[in-house]
C-alpha cells in the first residue's frame, strides 16, 4: 500500500483554489497531481486519457458543473473517485448531499472566512485523511479483485452473545456513521416502519448546516419523523434525532418517564463533535441493556469506547459489514474486539434494528 500512488485531476474554475489544491496534493507522498481544469467539461476530456484515479471536483462552475459532471463520471468512469469542494452555505449543503447520492466519495466545504494560512492548514488535514482512507479502500479492492472469487454472502451474520445474558427489547437505537453515511442513512431509513416504537439517536460526521440538510432530506424519504436536535427538547417514539454539526448530543433524564436530549459545547472527542463515543456513553449511562448500538461505514475509530460500554451495560450491537461500508474504518475495531452481536450489510440493517426492539 505504501507504493500505491492516486493519479489525481484537480477541477476548479478558480485558479486560486486549483493552486491551493495542487499545492497540497504534491506534498503528499501517496499522490500524484496528473492535470488541471477549470470545468467539468474539460475535466473530462482530461480524464479520458490521463486516466485518474481521483478527480477533486468543485460543485459550482460554468459550462459543466460538479453535478453534471458527476453523472457522467458515474455513467462512463465509474472506477474513478471524487472528492468535491461545495459552499458553506443552506443551499450548498443540499448540493453536496446531491454530490453524494451521484457517487462523491467525499466532500470538503470551501472556506468562507479566516486568513489564507489557517484555512490551507485546515484544508491539508481534512483532505489527507481523506486520502488516506481512499488509499486504503482502492488498496483492499485490488486484494480483492487479485484474489480467487468468492460467493458473496449478503446475510446477516449473528455472532456468539457474550455469556449468557439476557436479550432485552430496546428502547432506543443510537447510530454512529461517518464517511458514506448519508447514502447509507438513507438506505436505513426509507425501511423504518413508521410504528418502530422507539427514538432513534444519530451522529453523522457533518459540520454545521449540513446536518440540517441531511436531516430534511432523510425526512422526506423515510416513515418516520428525522429531525436535527435541540437542546432540552423531549425525546419521542417513532422520531429520529440527527445530531448537530458541531455539537455534541446526549440524553438526560427529566423524570422516570421523560427522556430529554442534551445538545451541548462539550470538547471534540476522537477530533469529532458530534461525536459517536459522547453519544453512546450518554445511551449506555441512561438506558443501559434497554438500548441497541449501530455502528456504520465511516474512517477512524469513534464509537469503539462507547460501544464498549453499552456493550457492558447489556445492550445489542450491531455493525454494517465490510462489504458495503464506503469505509470499513468505524465498524472495525469494534468487530475486532468481539463486542458484535450482529454483522449486517446495509439493505439489511433495518430489518436487523428492528428484531432488537420487537
Amino acid at each position: 500500500m505504501q507504493d500505491m500512488k492516486l493519479r489525481t485531476l484537480i477541477v476548479d474554475d478558480s485558479g486560486m483554489y486549483r493552486k491551493i489544491v495542487q499545492d497540497t496534493l504534491e506534498f503528499m507522498p501517496n499522490v500524484e497531481v496528473v492535470g488541471t481544469a477549470s470545468n467539468g467539461r474539460i475535466a473530462l476530456i482530461k480524464a479520458a486519457s490521463l486516466k485518474p484515479d481521483l478527480i477533486t471536483l468543485d460543485i459550482e462552475m460554468p459550462e459543466m458543473d460538479g453535478l453534471e459532471t458527476l453523472e457522467h463520471l458515474k455513467k462512463d468512469m465509474p472506477d474513478v473517485s471524487s472528492i468535491v469542494f461545495s459552499t458553506y452555505t443552506t443551499e450548498g449543503a443540499r448540493i453536496t448531499l446531491k454530490a453524494l447520492e451521484l457517487g462523491a466519495f467525499d466532500f470538503i466545504p470551501k472556506p468562507s472566512a479566516g486568513n489564507l494560512s489557517e484555512n490551507s492548514q485546515i484544508f491539508k488535514n481534512k483532505i489527507a485523511s481523506i486520502i488516506d482512507a481512499l488509499i486504503r479502500l482502492k488498496h483492499d479492492e485490488k486484494q480483492i479483485r487479485e484474489s480467487l472469487p468468492l460467493q458473496a454472502d449478503h446475510s446477516p451474520s449473528l455472532l456468539p452473545l457474550t455469556g449468557n445474558r439476557r436479550i432485552e427489547k430496546s428502547k432506543v437505537v443510537a447510530i454512529g456513521v461517518s464517511t458514506g453515511g448519508p447514502v447509507a442513512l438513507t438506505r436505513v431509513f426509507k425501511d423504518i416502519p413508521s410504528d418502530i416504537g422507539v427514538s432513534i439517536f444519530i451522529v453523522q460526521h457533518m459540520p454545521p448546516l449540513f446536518t440540517e440538510a441531511l436531516a430534511k432530506k432523510l425526512d422526506s424519504i423515510s416513515p418516520i419523523r428525522v429531525k436535527e436536535a435541540v437542546d432540552g427538547e423531549p425525546v419521542q417514539p417513532n422520531t429520529a434525532y440527527l445530531a448537530p454539526g458541531g455539537r455534541q448530543m446526549g440524553v438526560a433524564s427529566l423524570s422516570q418517564k421523560q427522556m430529554i436530549i442534551r445538545v451541548t459545547d462539550d470538547p471534540p472527542e476522537n477530533n469529532c463533535r458530534p461525536s459517536a463515543d459522547y453519544l453512546f456513553r450518554s445511551v449506555a449511562r441512561h438506558y443501559g441493556r434497554f438500548a441497541t448500538g449501530v455502528i456504520m461505514t465511516g474512517m477512524g475509530y469513534d464509537g469503539t469506547e462507547g460501544l464498549k460500554e453499552m456493550k457492558a451495560c447489556g445492550a445489542v450491537i450491531i455493525a454494517q459489514d465490510e462489504a458495503t461500508c464506503a469505509v470499513y474504518g468505524m465498524p472495525r475495531k469494534p468487530v475486532a474486539l468481539g463486542i458484535v452481536d450482529i454483522i449486517t450489510p446495509i439493505d439489511a440493517l433495518s430489518e436487523e434494528i428492528c428484531r432488537t426492539i420487537r
